[in-house]
């Protein structure tokens, strides 16, 4: 099945006069600076192409005059690209006729703004139902439909308060119950959050994260805040100088930049909250059999100059670990590894972001072992490698 909603094909935007010769440089490498030295033309977006799964969060993110806004406004056409497509379950969306873009703009995709683009003589209320209004629902269906969306982002009993005395946390949460009274399939949301203070900040994305996962929306998020952009999107895109840099997982992202450019741009994000614990753990240099004996126990651990190691059976599913005075003594008292065997072992798991292991990582004492949900060892994560993430 194939749930790709958007895609966006060799986008160009152009302002300025002499864009064929502009085009016809950019298309040969030449930079953008050096293009508008020589054309005058402004250059804001160069050859790029993504795709928008269905039900995804996909963030853009970019330094100011990176291209991030003036290509969202080319999902729906707010602003025209000079080269290329914009496709939207399958149809070229820049050749539809002005009442089918009118249509798709009411029915397919909303937008929330920085400045919250309200409606200062309305209500909450009145605020929220808008555009609902505009696809001429009756009103006492918009009505019930925008107290839902009141409701779910936290502002029931200020459906009759003028958006005035609002705060601009408050603010915000209408712009988005907004959006979601539309009932669009794709919300677009150019940095809803950027204006708003931490702790408000903070409360917003969780909101967004939870309203997303309920009601299955697509959403495509415009940030300049690393941390913002990893904590929200499923993927993400880095984009400078009006190109894409690279599009990924925010822990593929973390542990395999593109280049330079992205590996510096993501330098100040917690990876911690988005690499998993797979991207960290490693084989364990002594690793003994149920089977085996205290003997060949003892020389593992002599020969790689360690005092323990980890056990498991036949179809290797982590059974626990031993430590050498223990097997010395299984040795003496001829006894089997599973009579020495310290099976109380906390475990992880690969998918664990490494955030929430590290309270874990500090309070034991081995390695942590890594094992599958069916309990089979796939390798160990030590102490120093958890909080060296930190650094």
């Amino acid at each position: 099945m194939n749930d790709v909603l958007m895609e966006v094909k060799n986008l160009y935007k152009l302002y300025g006069g002499g864009k064929t010769e502009a085009m016809k440089m950019l298309q040969e490498g030449v930079s953008k600076d050096d293009v508008y030295k020589k054309t005058g033309v402004t250059a804001a977006l160069v050859d790029v192409s993504m795709e928008i799964r269905k039900g995804e969060i996909f963030v853009i993110i970019g330094l100011s005059g990176s291209g991030k806004s003036t290509l969202v406004r080319c999902f729906n056409l707010l602003n025209r690209p000079t080269k290329g497509t914009v496709k939207y379950d399958g149809a070229d969306i820049s050749k539809f006729e002005k009442n089918e873009l009118r249509e798709f703009r009411r029915s397919k995709m909303s937008m929330v703004f920085q400045n919250f683009g309200l409606l200062s003589h309305r209500d909450v209320l009145g605020n929220v139902e808008l555009g609902l209004e505009m696809k001429d629902v009756p009103k006492e269906m918009r009505d019930k439909k925008a107290r839902e969306m009141i409701a779910m982002v936290g502002l029931e009993g200020l459906e009759n308060q003028p958006i005035d005395s609002l705060s601009g946390g408050m603010k915000q949460r209408v712009g988005i119950a907004r959006a979601l009274a539309s009932d669009t399939e794709v919300i677009l949301m150019d940095e809803p959050f950027s204006a708003l203070d931490p702790l408000v900040k903070k409360d917003m994305q969780f909101e967004l994260i939870s309203i997303q996962r309920k009601l299955g929306k697509t959403i495509v998020f415009i940030t300049h805040d690393i941390n913002e952009a990893f904590k929200l999107g499923d993927r993400v895109a880095i984009m400078k100088d009006g190109k894409v840099i690279q599009i990924a997982t925010p822990e593929e992202m973390s542990t395999n930049p593109a280049d330079e450019y992205v590996a510096r741009f993501i330098e100040g994000a917690d990876k911690t909250k988005v690499v998993s614990v797979r991207n960290i753990m490693y084989a364990p240099d002594t690793l003994v059999k149920l089977s085996d004996s205290p003997s060949y126990a003892i020389n593992e651990m002599r020969t790689n100059g360690l005092s323990s190691a980890y056990v498991v059976d036949g179809k290797f599913m982590f059974k626990g670990i031993i430590e050498i005075s223990d097997a010395v003594r299984a040795r003496t008292d001829k006894l089997h590894i599973s009579d020495i065997l310290k099976s109380d072992i906390v475990t992880v798991s690969p998918d664990d972001m490494i955030a929430d292991i590290i309270q874990t990582a500090v309070d034991t004492k081995y390695p942590l072992p890594v094992v599958d949900g069916d309990g089979r060892l796939k390798g160990i994560v030590s102490r120093a490698t958890v909080l060296s993430t930190l650094v």
